[in-house]
């Protein structure tokens, strides 16, 4: 039985999903009714929800070109990174340059293996990547960041916790299992994901050990398979919940059910720190010849001499051949200084002053920081030798009494200086004895202010790629607007961006609805679809009913106009949207004296 309904025929089959095709032409038959041709739909791969519209067995999970939507290049992945990643530069630039190569690669081979005959992928090497550096630099964060804006599912594992299979311990295929999980059970999606495996250098074979080696060289053969090209069952023994689904799936059907993950496409990523490795690398260099003469003691790694680091030097210091072998990507992470945690803390996008404006802004209180006192607690992180970590901590250590204090009075507006770093305790008591003290307020007024010219300058130097990578032109009323919504939404720039597009369609989806309406054609310029962006903003309100509200004044006006001289194509600039009368006015009386002049010159 068929019906009439708002996206077209509806059909009465309750179990059945449409596919992509038919849902895109729906939507498009009712886009194409209210708007005419003026939307055009661009939808992205769409992917069935978990166990919905899959059949039984090994294709359960899997949803159809999950990977053959990749295009980012290199220079744009690098760009991105570039936003919140400080120093690093080489680390940036081979990871962005590996990381797309590789799903290019899935994607290059995906298509071309669509056709009938495919072509066999022997021999193809994956580009798994060894990552060494002290701890605090961001070895996690990058591939988290990375994972996020490629859209791929992601797991971290720490190697210390595994063990060979068949002894206690968690088993390196776990991590693979976990990745599935990460995809909604979208077991394609999970065969071109990240796993990241931290402190590998602990699982380094120890020299001096008797007896087999159950969490070292044990493990390292473990990964071996996975690393490389595998199929992993997805049911073990000691997974309750998958022996329960392949018993009730077995009841059903009759059938006994096998998924299992192929890793071929699964990008491995190993970090550690390497402390020992240093030794090991000087002593081959001095057997060359090459310099590096001074002593490397363990508590002062020399990280430049890392950087010389080589596949003898790390089966030396404790790993299988094959191993190394399977990580052709190694990368060396600069240490920190105290610049460069200073920079960490400017950058709008990191993480550190972001969470803790989310603190105190979860009891109501605004927080900003003064210049000197973020270069005070740089100083006081770079003498833990933790990197950004230190940063957390030091930021703690100032900032809990006032966490802990000020939710309780009614101060909401807390500036953050030099005085409340070294004696927070002292500052903490004066600010409470004195919650209204002009200066410390004209102090906050100048550190807002302060941080909105930082984050202009900071969409300033990006500008151009920000402008690509949205598709809108950023200029300095934007990036003002675009700055406030960072402020207000307490989130980092690429959000605030998105944001800011997101206000912008809703403008132009409200302008395309009050063409259709008033039967004109008529535009919102760039600088009325920034004064309503604004408005929203001040106003705390969406900029979708401002601009109807907008629609509303100007209907009378513009249809009289259109009424009495035949104008039906109508420029909306920003005086307009801060004066709508005045506007409407102005047109009504233009249309009046043009009448008037034809009139005279008619007698």
């Amino acid at each position: 039985m068929e019906k009439e309904g708002v996206f077209g025929t509806e059909r009465n089959d309750a179990g059945r999903i449409p596919n992509q095709r038919e849902l895109e032409k729906e939507l498009s038959d009712y886009l194409t009714k209210k708007y005419g041709n003026r939307i055009k739909i661009i939808s992205p791969f769409v992917i069935p929800k978990k166990d919905e519209a899959l059949g039984d067995g090994q294709d359960r999970g899997r949803a159809e070109g999950a990977a053959t939507h990749f295009d980012m290049l290199p220079e744009d992945l690098a760009s991105y990174l570039d936003g919140f990643v400080v120093k690093q530069d080489q680390v940036k630039g081979v990871l962005a340059t590996k990381v797309c190569t590789h799903f290019n690669r899935i994607k290059f081979n995906s298509e071309r293996n669509a056709g009938e005959k495919k072509r066999s992928g022997v021999g193809m090497i994956k580009n798994n990547v060894l990552m060494i550096g002290p701890t605090g630099v961001g070895k996690t964060y990058i591939i988290k960041l990375i994972a996020q804006k490629l859209g791929v599912p992601f797991v971290k594992g720490d190697a210390t916790k595994f063990s060979e299979t068949g002894y206690v311990g968690g088993d390196v295929e776990d991590l693979v299992r976990d990745l599935v999980y990460e995809a909604n059970e979208n077991i394609d999606l999970a065969e071109n994901g990240i796993i990241y495996i931290d402190e590998v250098d602990k699982i380094a074979s120890s020299q001096n050990l008797i007896g087999h080696d159950i969490s070292r060289t044990g493990v390292q053969r473990a990964l071996l398979k996975p690393m490389e090209d595998t199929d992993v069952d997805l049911k073990v023994p000691h997974d309750p919940i998958s022996q329960i689904q392949a018993i009730e799936h077995y009841r059903r059907t009759g059938k006994r059910e096998k998924r299992v993950v192929n890793t071929k496409n699964i990008l491995f990523i190993m970090s550690g720190a390497f402390g020992d490795l240093a030794e090991i690398i000087k002593r081959r260099l001095q057997k060359q010849g090459i310099g590096f003469e001074a002593d490397v003691r363990p508590a002062e790694v020399p990280w430049e001499i890392l950087k010389e680091v080589r596949a003898q030097d790390l089966v030396e210091f404790g790993f299988e051949s094959e191993f190394v072998g399977r990580l052709p990507v190694v990368v060396v992470f600069d240490e920190l200084t105290k610049e460069d945690l200073l920079e960490i803390l400017k950058n709008p996008n990191n993480p550190i002053i972001l969470s803790k404006r989310i603190d105190f802004r979860a009891y109501g209180i605004d927080i900003k920081f003064e210049d000197e006192a973020l270069s005070l607690i740089a100083e006081m992180a770079a003498e833990e030798k933790t990197g950004a970590r230190g940063l957390v901590s030091a930021m703690e250590k100032v900032l809990i009494p006032f966490e802990k204090k000020l939710p309780s009075s009614s101060i909401r507006k807390f500036i953050v200086t030099r005085d409340v770093v070294e004696q927070p305790e002292v500052q903490l008591r004066m600010l409470l004895d004195n919650p209204d003290d002009p200066e410390r307020a004209e102090r906050y007024e100048r550190g807002r202010q302060n941080e909105h010219e930082r984050i202009k300058g900071y969409l300033s130097e990006r500008a151009e790629s920000l402008s690509n990578r949205c598709g809108l032109d950023i200029y300095s009323e934007r990036m003002d607007l675009i700055a406030e919504l960072y402020l207000i939404n307490i989130t980092d720039i690429d959000t605030a961006i998105e944001d800011f597009s997101a206000m912008y369609d809703q403008v132009k989806l409200e302008e395309a609805a009050l063409m259709e309406k008033l039967e004109v054609t008529l535009a919102f310029d760039e600088s009325a679809v920034d004064e309503i962006i604004g408005e929203a903003i001040r106003t705390g309100h969406e900029p979708g009913p401002l601009t109807f509200q907008l629609a509303k004044r100007l209907e009378y006006g513009l249809r009289l106009v259109k009424d009495r001289s035949g104008i039906d194509k109508f420029t909306i600039r920003a005086d307009a949207v801060r004066d709508m009368e005045g506007f409407i006015n102005d047109l009504i009386k233009s249309t009046y004296r043009q009448e008037a002049t034809a009139a005279d010159l008619l007698k």
